[in-house]
Order: structure tokens, then C-alpha cells, then sequence
């Protein structure tokens, strides 16, 4: 399986919107998860903070970013809308993808994702 490819990041205002895109079309299989994850500071973990389930479309939203971004799937790109940007949301944004399995979460799915891409890099000034 490839390294996913994100795009659309960039610098914005405080207040300002990006869509971002990840072409995963090498997972794109019912029983995965594809999920968004932020590195805000070189050295920092990667947090997970958006996922859809491809079966179903089920989605889960951090609280940091709920009502602020959006998550959606379209055949093989997975795209972020990001709205009401802030400073906080500086950083380099990541798309990864798990199988979910048996009672496992889209959380946990995506977690174990270690194939990462090159990240694109969105930036909010005051």
C-alpha cells in the first residue's frame, strides 16, 4: 500500500477556511477508517482529531475541532474542510487509515497507521 498524498493546506487568517484532500485509494475497503491528525510543534506526537468509518460514513470529531471542521469521503480522497481558523489550529496536517475489525474504534483503527505522508502544512495568524 502507498503513502497517502495530503494537499490544500496554506496561510490564512484567524477566521479564515481550507479544504484539504488525501488521496487514499489504497484503502479505501468497507471495513477501514480513515482519519485526519495534526502535529502542531516539531517533536510533538501526532493527535488524532477527525474519522469516518467507509462502511457506514459514521464520523467522530474531537471537541477542539467539532462544528469548526469536517471530515467526508468521496470514492478514493478524503477531504477536510477546516472553517473559523485560529492560531491553535497551526500545524501539519496528516491523513491515515486502519482496519477497524471487531469492536475496535475508528480511533484506534487509525492509530496504528504508520505509513504516513509528507503532511501539508496549514498556518493561521492572528
Amino acid at each position: 500500500q502507498g503513502r497517502p498524498v495530503e494537499s490544500g493546506g496554506g496561510s490564512v487568517q484567524t477566521g479564515g477556511s481550507l479544504k484539504l484532500s488525501c488521496d487514499v485509494s489504497d484503502y479505501t475497503k468497507s471495513d477501514y477508517c480513515m482519519g485526519w491528525f495534526r502535529r502542531q510543534a516539531p517533536g510533538q506526537e501526532r493527535e488524532e482529531f477527525a474519522d469516518i468509518y467507509v462502511r457506514d460514513g459514521s464520523i467522530s470529531y474531537l471537541d477542539s475541532v467539532q462544528g469548526r471542521f469536517t471530515i467526508s469521503l468521496d470514492k478514493h480522497t478524503l477531504y477536510l474542510q477546516l472553517s473559523d481558523l485560529k492560531p491553535a489550529d497551526t500545524a501539519m496536517y496528516y491523513c491515515a487509515a486502519g482496519y477497524k475489525g471487531l469492536g475496535n474504534s475508528c480511533r484506534s483503527a487509525v492509530a496504528a497507521f504508520r505509513n504516513w505522508g509528507p503532511g501539508t502544512q496549514v498556518t493561521v495568524s492572528p
